[in-house]
Protein backbone atom coordinates (compact mmCIF):
# COMPACT_ATOMS: atom_id res chain seq x y z
CA UNK A 1 0.00 0.00 0.00
CA UNK A 2 1.23 3.29 -0.35
CA UNK A 3 0.18 6.78 0.18
CA UNK A 4 -1.03 9.19 -2.41
CA UNK A 5 -1.82 12.78 -2.34
CA UNK A 6 -4.72 14.17 -4.42
CA UNK A 7 -5.56 17.47 -5.54
CA UNK A 8 -9.25 17.92 -5.91
CA UNK A 9 -11.49 19.09 -8.86
CA UNK A 10 -11.04 22.58 -6.06
CA UNK A 11 -7.79 22.18 -5.07
CA UNK A 12 -8.30 19.80 -1.76
CA UNK A 13 -5.03 17.89 -0.59
CA UNK A 14 -6.63 14.37 0.17
CA UNK A 15 -5.05 11.70 1.11
CA UNK A 16 -5.08 8.21 -0.24
CA UNK A 17 -4.25 4.69 0.96
CA UNK A 18 -4.04 3.11 -2.18
CA UNK A 19 -3.87 -0.71 -2.78
CA UNK A 20 -2.31 -1.63 -6.26
CA UNK A 21 -2.68 -5.71 -5.56
CA UNK A 22 -5.54 -8.31 -6.07
CA UNK A 23 -6.19 -10.44 -2.60
CA UNK A 24 -6.09 -14.27 -3.47
CA UNK A 25 -5.66 -17.28 -1.06
CA UNK A 26 -4.50 -14.66 1.93
CA UNK A 27 -1.87 -13.06 0.00
CA UNK A 28 -1.30 -10.25 -2.06
CA UNK A 29 -0.76 -10.70 -5.78
CA UNK A 30 0.54 -8.59 -8.54
CA UNK A 31 -0.10 -9.22 -12.38
CA UNK A 32 2.02 -8.50 -15.59
CA UNK A 33 -0.49 -6.73 -16.96
CA UNK A 34 -1.88 -3.12 -15.28
CA UNK A 35 -4.35 -0.43 -15.98
CA UNK A 36 -4.69 2.97 -14.88
CA UNK A 37 -6.81 4.25 -12.16
CA UNK A 38 -7.91 7.36 -13.29
CA UNK A 39 -10.48 10.17 -11.61
CA UNK A 40 -13.17 11.18 -12.77
CA UNK A 41 -13.23 14.35 -11.70
CA UNK A 42 -9.63 15.30 -12.17
CA UNK A 43 -8.08 13.28 -15.04
CA UNK A 44 -5.68 12.35 -12.87
CA UNK A 45 -3.50 8.87 -12.71
CA UNK A 46 -4.88 7.24 -8.92
CA UNK A 47 -2.78 4.09 -9.68
CA UNK A 48 -2.07 1.00 -11.32
CA UNK A 49 -4.97 -1.95 -11.50
CA UNK A 50 -4.12 -5.34 -11.78
CA UNK A 51 -5.68 -7.19 -14.84
CA UNK A 52 -5.68 -10.75 -13.74
CA UNK A 53 -5.08 -13.39 -15.80
CA UNK A 54 -7.04 -16.11 -16.23
CA UNK A 55 -4.80 -18.49 -13.75
CA UNK A 56 -5.16 -15.99 -11.06
CA UNK A 57 -8.72 -16.23 -11.26
CA UNK A 58 -8.25 -19.88 -11.37
CA UNK A 59 -6.34 -19.95 -8.05
CA UNK A 60 -8.92 -17.69 -6.48
CA UNK A 61 -11.58 -20.22 -7.15
CA UNK A 62 -9.37 -22.86 -6.00
CA UNK A 63 -8.80 -21.11 -3.01
CA UNK A 64 -12.43 -20.38 -2.26
CA UNK A 65 -13.70 -23.51 -2.19
CA UNK A 66 -11.04 -24.88 -0.11
CA UNK A 67 -11.46 -21.99 2.28
CA UNK A 68 -15.66 -23.01 2.20
CA UNK A 69 -15.22 -26.90 2.68
CA UNK A 70 -13.21 -25.67 6.06
CA UNK A 71 -15.28 -22.60 6.55
CA UNK A 72 -18.62 -24.42 6.63
CA UNK A 73 -18.23 -26.60 9.38
CA UNK A 74 -17.50 -23.65 11.77
CA UNK A 75 -20.49 -23.22 13.94
CA UNK A 76 -23.21 -20.22 13.19
CA UNK A 77 -22.10 -18.25 15.86
CA UNK A 78 -18.17 -18.69 14.98
CA UNK A 79 -19.56 -17.10 11.57
CA UNK A 80 -21.27 -14.77 12.74
CA UNK A 81 -18.86 -13.48 15.08
CA UNK A 82 -15.96 -13.61 12.20
CA UNK A 83 -18.19 -11.09 9.99
CA UNK A 84 -18.91 -8.81 12.55
CA UNK A 85 -15.61 -8.03 13.17
CA UNK A 86 -14.87 -7.69 10.11
CA UNK A 87 -17.87 -5.26 9.65
CA UNK A 88 -16.25 -2.90 12.76
CA UNK A 89 -12.63 -3.07 10.91
CA UNK A 90 -15.05 -1.84 7.78
CA UNK A 91 -16.99 0.62 9.52
CA UNK A 92 -13.44 1.80 11.00
CA UNK A 93 -12.18 2.38 7.78
CA UNK A 94 -15.00 4.72 6.69
CA UNK A 95 -12.25 7.62 5.89
CA UNK A 96 -9.68 5.89 3.55
CA UNK A 97 -12.83 3.81 2.00
CA UNK A 98 -15.29 6.82 0.98
CA UNK A 99 -11.69 9.26 0.31
CA UNK A 100 -11.17 6.11 -2.03
CA UNK A 101 -14.41 5.79 -3.65
CA UNK A 102 -15.02 9.67 -3.85
CA UNK A 103 -11.57 10.19 -5.96
CA UNK A 104 -12.22 6.76 -7.67
CA UNK A 105 -15.76 7.40 -8.40
CA UNK A 106 -16.34 11.00 -8.53
CA UNK A 107 -19.40 11.11 -7.03
CA UNK A 108 -20.32 14.04 -3.70
CA UNK A 109 -18.86 13.33 -1.11
CA UNK A 110 -21.98 14.37 0.94
CA UNK A 111 -23.92 10.95 0.33
CA UNK A 112 -20.68 8.83 -0.40
CA UNK A 113 -19.87 9.22 3.83
CA UNK A 114 -22.53 6.93 4.47
CA UNK A 115 -21.45 3.97 2.45
CA UNK A 116 -18.98 2.48 4.55
CA UNK A 117 -21.50 2.49 7.49
CA UNK A 118 -24.19 0.61 5.26
CA UNK A 119 -21.78 -1.69 4.17
CA UNK A 120 -21.04 -2.24 7.94
CA UNK A 121 -24.95 -2.75 8.85
CA UNK A 122 -25.30 -5.17 5.97
CA UNK A 123 -22.27 -7.19 7.27
CA UNK A 124 -24.29 -7.15 10.93
CA UNK A 125 -27.48 -7.62 8.99
CA UNK A 126 -26.51 -11.13 6.93
CA UNK A 127 -24.29 -12.13 10.23
CA UNK A 128 -27.25 -12.14 12.60
CA UNK A 129 -29.17 -14.05 10.25
CA UNK A 130 -27.42 -17.03 10.56
CA UNK A 131 -29.98 -19.38 12.57
CA UNK A 132 -32.84 -18.29 9.96
CA UNK A 133 -31.30 -20.67 6.83
CA UNK A 134 -33.53 -23.45 8.37
CA UNK A 135 -34.92 -26.30 6.54
CA UNK A 136 -38.29 -27.91 6.93
CA UNK A 137 -40.22 -31.13 7.91
CA UNK A 138 -42.45 -32.29 5.48
CA UNK A 139 -45.23 -34.44 6.66
CA UNK A 140 -45.54 -37.49 3.79
CA UNK A 141 -46.42 -40.62 5.60
CA UNK A 142 -46.72 -42.03 9.28
CA UNK A 143 -43.52 -44.34 8.57
CA UNK A 144 -41.02 -41.91 7.40
CA UNK A 145 -38.94 -38.74 8.05
CA UNK A 146 -39.15 -36.05 5.46
CA UNK A 147 -36.75 -32.50 5.82
CA UNK A 148 -34.49 -30.60 4.29
CA UNK A 149 -31.14 -29.10 4.21
CA UNK A 150 -30.03 -25.59 3.57
CA UNK A 151 -26.11 -25.92 2.53
CA UNK A 152 -23.57 -23.62 0.69
CA UNK A 153 -22.95 -23.93 -2.79
CA UNK A 154 -19.11 -23.50 -2.49
CA UNK A 155 -18.21 -20.72 -4.42
CA UNK A 156 -19.95 -17.83 -5.28
CA UNK A 157 -19.00 -15.38 -7.93
CA UNK A 158 -19.66 -11.31 -6.92
CA UNK A 159 -19.48 -8.76 -9.36
CA UNK A 160 -19.92 -5.35 -8.36
CA UNK A 161 -20.82 -2.26 -10.17
CA UNK A 162 -19.08 1.37 -10.50
CA UNK A 163 -21.62 3.55 -8.25
CA UNK A 164 -21.13 2.08 -4.45
CA UNK A 165 -18.20 0.50 -4.65
CA UNK A 166 -17.06 -0.14 -1.16
CA UNK A 167 -20.81 -0.97 0.37
CA UNK A 168 -21.37 -3.37 -2.49
CA UNK A 169 -18.43 -5.48 -1.70
CA UNK A 170 -19.34 -5.61 1.64
CA UNK A 171 -22.97 -6.12 0.87
CA UNK A 172 -21.90 -9.13 -1.78
CA UNK A 173 -19.77 -10.45 1.07
CA UNK A 174 -22.26 -10.91 3.51
CA UNK A 175 -24.83 -12.92 2.40
CA UNK A 176 -22.15 -15.30 0.83
CA UNK A 177 -20.10 -15.84 3.64
CA UNK A 178 -23.09 -16.16 5.84
CA UNK A 179 -24.35 -19.14 4.39
CA UNK A 180 -21.01 -20.79 4.40
CA UNK A 181 -19.46 -19.95 1.01
CA UNK A 182 -16.18 -18.91 -0.55
CA UNK A 183 -16.73 -15.75 -2.55
CA UNK A 184 -14.30 -14.23 -5.17
CA UNK A 185 -15.20 -10.47 -6.07
CA UNK A 186 -15.01 -8.38 -9.14
CA UNK A 187 -15.31 -4.62 -8.91
CA UNK A 188 -16.23 -2.67 -11.89
CA UNK A 189 -12.67 -1.70 -13.54
CA UNK A 190 -13.41 1.67 -13.20
CA UNK A 191 -14.04 1.63 -9.48
CA UNK A 192 -11.23 -0.98 -8.18
CA UNK A 193 -9.53 0.91 -5.29
CA UNK A 194 -11.91 0.18 -2.38
CA UNK A 195 -12.10 -3.36 -3.68
CA UNK A 196 -8.81 -3.76 -3.16
CA UNK A 197 -8.76 -2.01 -0.07
CA UNK A 198 -11.25 -3.91 1.27
CA UNK A 199 -8.40 -6.97 0.53
CA UNK A 200 -6.20 -5.35 3.38
CA UNK A 201 -8.73 -5.08 6.09
CA UNK A 202 -9.49 -8.51 5.42
CA UNK A 203 -5.78 -9.50 5.80
CA UNK A 204 -5.78 -7.55 9.04
CA UNK A 205 -8.96 -8.88 10.37
CA UNK A 206 -7.49 -12.43 10.09
CA UNK A 207 -10.30 -13.90 11.49
CA UNK A 208 -11.52 -15.91 7.76
CA UNK A 209 -9.74 -18.88 6.23
CA UNK A 210 -7.31 -18.08 3.77
CA UNK A 211 -9.10 -17.85 0.88
CA UNK A 212 -12.46 -17.75 1.78
CA UNK A 213 -12.50 -13.98 0.24
CA UNK A 214 -10.91 -13.68 -2.85
CA UNK A 215 -10.79 -9.42 -4.77
CA UNK A 216 -9.77 -9.81 -8.42
CA UNK A 217 -9.45 -6.87 -10.69
CA UNK A 218 -9.62 -6.50 -14.04
CA UNK A 219 -11.77 -5.94 -17.64
CA UNK A 220 -14.47 -7.90 -19.23
CA UNK A 221 -12.79 -10.60 -19.80
CA UNK A 222 -12.18 -11.05 -16.29
CA UNK A 223 -15.60 -11.70 -14.93
CA UNK A 224 -16.64 -13.60 -17.99
CA UNK A 225 -14.01 -15.90 -17.02
CA UNK A 226 -14.98 -15.93 -13.54
CA UNK A 227 -18.53 -16.11 -14.56
CA UNK A 228 -17.51 -19.54 -16.92
CA UNK A 229 -15.96 -21.40 -14.13
CA UNK A 230 -16.70 -24.57 -13.59
CA UNK A 231 -16.23 -24.41 -9.91
CA UNK A 232 -18.72 -21.59 -9.62
CA UNK A 233 -21.72 -22.75 -8.62
CA UNK A 234 -23.48 -19.18 -7.82
CA UNK A 235 -23.03 -15.55 -9.57
CA UNK A 236 -24.37 -12.52 -8.13
CA UNK A 237 -24.42 -9.39 -10.12
CA UNK A 238 -25.24 -5.63 -9.51
CA UNK A 239 -24.88 -4.15 -13.33
CA UNK A 240 -26.46 -3.09 -16.67
CA UNK A 241 -29.16 -5.28 -18.04
CA UNK A 242 -27.04 -6.51 -20.81
CA UNK A 243 -24.30 -7.56 -18.45
CA UNK A 244 -26.91 -9.32 -16.83
CA UNK A 245 -28.09 -11.43 -20.25
CA UNK A 246 -24.49 -11.95 -20.37
CA UNK A 247 -23.91 -13.32 -17.29
CA UNK A 248 -26.79 -15.79 -17.65
CA UNK A 249 -25.61 -16.92 -20.99
CA UNK A 250 -22.43 -17.83 -19.08
CA UNK A 251 -23.48 -19.47 -16.45
CA UNK A 252 -25.45 -21.41 -18.71
CA UNK A 253 -22.46 -23.49 -19.54
CA UNK A 254 -22.54 -24.84 -16.20
CA UNK A 255 -26.29 -24.45 -14.79
CA UNK A 256 -24.97 -22.32 -12.36
CA UNK A 257 -27.56 -20.38 -10.15
CA UNK A 258 -27.72 -16.32 -10.99
CA UNK A 259 -28.58 -14.06 -8.92
CA UNK A 260 -29.21 -10.45 -10.86
CA UNK A 261 -29.95 -6.84 -9.63
CA UNK A 262 -30.30 -4.90 -12.85
CA UNK A 263 -31.34 -1.51 -14.59
CA UNK A 264 -34.53 0.23 -14.41
CA UNK A 265 -36.47 3.28 -16.16
CA UNK A 266 -38.34 3.95 -12.81
CA UNK A 267 -41.82 6.09 -12.79
CA UNK A 268 -42.46 8.57 -10.25
CA UNK A 269 -46.28 8.76 -11.06
CA UNK A 270 -47.65 12.02 -9.04
CA UNK A 271 -51.53 12.37 -8.74
CA UNK A 272 -53.57 15.41 -8.80
CA UNK A 273 -54.25 15.82 -5.00
CA UNK A 274 -50.62 15.61 -3.99
CA UNK A 275 -48.62 19.01 -2.95
CA UNK A 276 -46.71 20.24 -6.35
CA UNK A 277 -43.84 21.50 -4.06
CA UNK A 278 -43.42 18.01 -1.84
CA UNK A 279 -43.37 16.08 -5.46
CA UNK A 280 -41.28 18.20 -6.97
CA UNK A 281 -38.90 18.13 -4.05
CA UNK A 282 -39.39 14.06 -4.09
CA UNK A 283 -38.55 14.15 -7.96
CA UNK A 284 -35.29 15.84 -7.78
CA UNK A 285 -34.28 13.64 -4.46
CA UNK A 286 -35.42 10.39 -6.51
CA UNK A 287 -33.30 11.07 -9.39
CA UNK A 288 -30.05 10.29 -7.28
CA UNK A 289 -28.05 13.22 -7.93
CA UNK A 290 -25.42 13.39 -5.56
CA UNK A 291 -23.94 9.93 -7.77
CA UNK A 292 -25.26 11.94 -11.17
CA UNK A 293 -28.49 9.44 -11.96
CA UNK A 294 -26.28 6.76 -11.89
CA UNK A 295 -28.23 4.42 -9.76
CA UNK A 296 -30.65 1.64 -10.92
CA UNK A 297 -33.34 2.83 -8.60
CA UNK A 298 -33.53 6.14 -9.71
CA UNK A 299 -37.06 7.98 -10.43
CA UNK A 300 -35.89 8.69 -14.62
CA UNK A 301 -39.56 9.00 -15.51
CA UNK A 302 -42.03 11.62 -14.34
CA UNK A 303 -45.18 10.90 -14.87
CA UNK A 304 -47.43 14.30 -13.83
CA UNK A 305 -51.51 14.72 -13.80
CA UNK A 306 -52.05 17.98 -16.22
CA UNK A 307 -53.92 19.38 -12.84
CA UNK A 308 -50.44 20.13 -11.20
CA UNK A 309 -48.13 18.93 -14.30
CA UNK A 310 -46.87 23.17 -14.79
CA UNK A 311 -46.55 23.58 -10.98
CA UNK A 312 -44.44 20.67 -10.11
CA UNK A 313 -42.54 20.75 -13.45
CA UNK A 314 -41.74 23.71 -12.66
CA UNK A 315 -39.99 23.03 -9.23
CA UNK A 316 -38.36 20.55 -10.33
CA UNK A 317 -36.56 22.66 -13.17
CA UNK A 318 -35.94 25.11 -10.36
CA UNK A 319 -33.92 22.78 -8.14
CA UNK A 320 -32.48 21.22 -11.39
CA UNK A 321 -30.87 24.31 -12.10
CA UNK A 322 -29.99 25.78 -8.99
CA UNK A 323 -27.89 22.24 -7.73
CA UNK A 324 -24.30 22.93 -6.73
CA UNK A 325 -22.25 21.14 -9.19
CA UNK A 326 -18.52 20.75 -8.72
CA UNK A 327 -16.09 19.49 -6.71
CA UNK A 328 -16.67 15.64 -5.45
CA UNK A 329 -14.70 16.68 -1.81
CA UNK A 330 -16.82 19.36 -1.43
CA UNK A 331 -19.66 18.56 1.41
CA UNK A 332 -21.87 21.29 -0.60
CA UNK A 333 -21.89 19.65 -3.77
CA UNK A 334 -24.81 18.35 -4.64
CA UNK A 335 -23.85 16.74 -7.96
CA UNK A 336 -20.26 15.82 -9.73
CA UNK A 337 -18.64 13.81 -11.76
CA UNK A 338 -19.92 11.19 -14.04
CA UNK A 339 -17.92 7.95 -13.55
CA UNK A 340 -16.04 7.70 -16.84
CA UNK A 341 -15.21 8.55 -20.18
CA UNK A 342 -17.22 6.07 -21.63
CA UNK A 343 -20.44 6.46 -19.03
CA UNK A 344 -20.10 10.39 -20.38
CA UNK A 345 -20.09 10.09 -24.11
CA UNK A 346 -23.53 7.48 -23.14
CA UNK A 347 -24.38 10.66 -21.74
CA UNK A 348 -24.15 13.04 -24.36
CA UNK A 349 -25.64 10.73 -26.54
CA UNK A 350 -28.56 10.28 -25.33
CA UNK A 351 -29.20 13.83 -24.92
CA UNK A 352 -28.44 14.63 -28.55
CA UNK A 353 -30.88 11.66 -29.55
CA UNK A 354 -33.37 13.56 -27.64
CA UNK A 355 -33.24 16.80 -29.21
CA UNK A 356 -33.22 14.89 -32.65
CA UNK A 357 -36.26 12.80 -32.02
CA UNK A 358 -37.74 16.72 -31.14
CA UNK A 359 -38.18 16.25 -27.34
CA UNK A 360 -38.31 19.73 -25.31
CA UNK A 361 -35.49 20.64 -23.41
CA UNK A 362 -36.27 22.21 -19.76
CA UNK A 363 -33.50 22.53 -18.46
CA UNK A 364 -29.49 21.33 -18.90
CA UNK A 365 -27.87 19.29 -21.52
CA UNK A 366 -24.74 20.27 -22.23
CA UNK A 367 -20.77 19.55 -20.76
CA UNK A 368 -20.18 21.84 -18.06
CA UNK A 369 -17.00 23.49 -19.31
CA UNK A 370 -15.68 25.15 -15.63
CA UNK A 371 -14.35 21.52 -15.00
CA UNK A 372 -12.38 20.78 -18.23
CA UNK A 373 -10.11 17.84 -17.32
CA UNK A 374 -13.63 15.48 -15.68
CA UNK A 375 -16.77 14.51 -16.86
CA UNK A 376 -18.88 17.07 -15.65
CA UNK A 377 -22.20 17.34 -17.49
CA UNK A 378 -25.47 19.64 -16.26
CA UNK A 379 -28.62 18.38 -14.84
CA UNK A 380 -31.21 17.65 -17.78
CA UNK A 381 -34.67 17.52 -18.05
CA UNK A 382 -36.63 16.82 -20.85
CA UNK A 383 -40.41 16.81 -21.58
CA UNK A 384 -41.45 14.17 -23.63
CA UNK A 385 -43.22 11.12 -25.55
CA UNK A 386 -43.68 7.98 -24.34
CA UNK A 387 -41.57 6.28 -27.41
CA UNK A 388 -38.48 8.21 -27.73
CA UNK A 389 -35.35 6.48 -26.54
CA UNK A 390 -34.90 8.62 -23.24
CA UNK A 391 -38.18 7.75 -22.83
CA UNK A 392 -37.74 3.87 -22.98
CA UNK A 393 -33.72 3.34 -22.04
CA UNK A 394 -31.54 3.71 -18.91
CA UNK A 395 -29.44 6.41 -19.46
CA UNK A 396 -28.00 6.13 -15.89
CA UNK A 397 -26.76 9.46 -15.88
CA UNK A 398 -28.57 13.03 -14.89
CA UNK A 399 -31.32 12.90 -17.25
CA UNK A 400 -34.74 13.17 -16.05
CA UNK A 401 -37.57 12.34 -18.50
CA UNK A 402 -41.31 14.36 -18.48
CA UNK A 403 -44.26 13.31 -19.72
CA UNK A 404 -47.81 14.40 -18.85
CA UNK A 405 -51.15 12.84 -17.91
CA UNK A 406 -55.19 12.96 -17.39
CA UNK A 407 -56.29 9.57 -18.20
CA UNK A 408 -55.39 7.04 -15.19
CA UNK A 409 -55.42 3.81 -17.90
CA UNK A 410 -53.70 5.31 -20.17
CA UNK A 411 -51.00 6.30 -17.53
CA UNK A 412 -50.64 3.05 -16.25
CA UNK A 413 -49.78 1.53 -19.89
CA UNK A 414 -47.51 3.82 -20.39
CA UNK A 415 -45.91 3.36 -16.62
CA UNK A 416 -45.54 -0.20 -17.69
CA UNK A 417 -44.57 -0.04 -21.04
CA UNK A 418 -40.76 -0.41 -20.63
CA UNK A 419 -38.72 -2.95 -20.88
CA UNK A 420 -37.96 -2.59 -16.90
CA UNK A 421 -39.15 -3.03 -13.59
CA UNK A 422 -37.24 -2.46 -10.72
CA UNK A 423 -38.69 0.61 -9.00
CA UNK A 424 -41.25 3.12 -8.96
CA UNK A 425 -43.07 6.15 -6.72
CA UNK A 426 -46.25 7.09 -6.39
CA UNK A 427 -47.25 10.73 -4.76
CA UNK A 428 -50.87 11.07 -3.34
CA UNK A 429 -52.75 11.41 0.01
CA UNK A 430 -55.59 8.92 -0.82
CA UNK A 431 -54.94 5.37 0.22
CA UNK A 432 -57.58 3.72 -2.23
CA UNK A 433 -55.42 5.18 -5.42
CA UNK A 434 -52.22 4.29 -3.48
CA UNK A 435 -53.28 1.01 -2.48
CA UNK A 436 -54.76 0.50 -6.67
CA UNK A 437 -51.83 1.66 -8.52
CA UNK A 438 -49.62 0.16 -6.69
CA UNK A 439 -51.31 -3.22 -7.39
CA UNK A 440 -51.11 -2.21 -11.19
CA UNK A 441 -47.40 -1.13 -11.94
CA UNK A 442 -45.26 -4.05 -12.74
CA UNK A 443 -42.40 -2.97 -10.64
CA UNK A 444 -40.26 -4.90 -7.68
CA UNK A 445 -39.84 -1.91 -5.53
CA UNK A 446 -42.38 0.44 -5.23
CA UNK A 447 -42.30 3.51 -2.75
CA UNK A 448 -45.67 5.97 -1.95
CA UNK A 449 -44.69 9.45 -1.31
CA UNK A 450 -40.84 9.09 -1.23
CA UNK A 451 -38.23 7.22 -3.62
CA UNK A 452 -35.33 5.80 -2.83
CA UNK A 453 -35.02 4.73 0.52
CA UNK A 454 -33.29 1.28 1.18
CA UNK A 455 -34.39 -0.58 4.22
CA UNK A 456 -32.27 -3.93 5.45
CA UNK A 457 -34.89 -6.73 5.73
CA UNK A 458 -37.30 -5.26 2.85
CA UNK A 459 -36.72 -7.23 -0.16
CA UNK A 460 -35.44 -5.08 -3.00
CA UNK A 461 -35.34 -6.16 -6.42
CA UNK A 462 -36.77 -6.08 -9.98
CA UNK A 463 -39.01 -7.58 -12.78
CA UNK A 464 -38.40 -7.84 -16.40
CA UNK A 465 -35.22 -7.06 -17.45
CA UNK A 466 -34.62 -5.63 -14.35
CA UNK A 467 -33.40 -9.10 -13.02
CA UNK A 468 -34.04 -12.20 -10.57
CA UNK A 469 -33.81 -12.53 -6.85
CA UNK A 470 -34.46 -10.53 -4.13
CA UNK A 471 -31.68 -8.57 -2.05
CA UNK A 472 -31.10 -6.97 0.81
CA UNK A 473 -32.89 -9.25 2.95
CA UNK A 474 -33.37 -12.72 3.95
CA UNK A 475 -33.97 -13.98 0.95
CA UNK A 476 -30.92 -12.91 -0.65
CA UNK A 477 -29.12 -14.97 2.21
CA UNK A 478 -31.42 -17.78 1.40
CA UNK A 479 -30.39 -17.72 -2.37
CA UNK A 480 -26.72 -18.35 -1.57
CA UNK A 481 -27.72 -21.79 -0.44
CA UNK A 482 -28.66 -25.23 -1.82
CA UNK A 483 -31.54 -27.16 -0.48
CA UNK A 484 -31.13 -30.78 -0.07
CA UNK A 485 -34.21 -33.31 0.90
CA UNK A 486 -33.40 -36.21 3.23
CA UNK A 487 -35.76 -38.78 3.21
CA UNK A 488 -35.55 -41.23 6.26
CA UNK A 489 -37.65 -44.86 5.89
CA UNK A 490 -38.40 -45.73 9.50
CA UNK A 491 -41.25 -48.93 8.94
CA UNK A 492 -40.60 -52.31 10.18
CA UNK A 493 -40.52 -53.78 13.68
CA UNK A 494 -38.32 -52.65 16.67
CA UNK A 495 -35.86 -55.23 18.27
CA UNK A 496 -37.21 -54.37 21.44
Amino acid sequence: MREVNFESAAGRNIELSVVEKMYIDGSFVESDSVFEATSPSTGDTLGEIPNASTDQVDMAVTAAQRASDEWKEWSVWERRDALEKFATVFEDAATELTNLDVADNGSSIAKMKDDAEKGAMALRFFAGLGTEMKGETVPVSPDTLDYTLREPYGVVGGIIPFNHPAAFVARKIGPAVMAGNGIVIKPSEHTSLSALYVGHLIDEVDVFPDGLINIVTGGPEVGEHLVKHRNVRMITLIGSPNTGKAVMRGAAENVSNVMLELGGKNPNIVFPDVDPATAADGAVDGMSLTWQGQSCGSGSRLLVHDDVYDEVVDGVVRRFGSLNVGDPFDPETEMAAIVSEPQFEKVRSYVETAKEEGAELLTGGSVIEEFEDGYFFEPTVFAVEPQMTIAQEEIFGPVLSVLSWNDYDDMIEVANDVDYGLTASVWTNDLRTAHRTVKKLEAGYIWVNQHGSHYLGAPFGGFKESGNGKNESIEELLEHTREKNVNIMMDGELDY
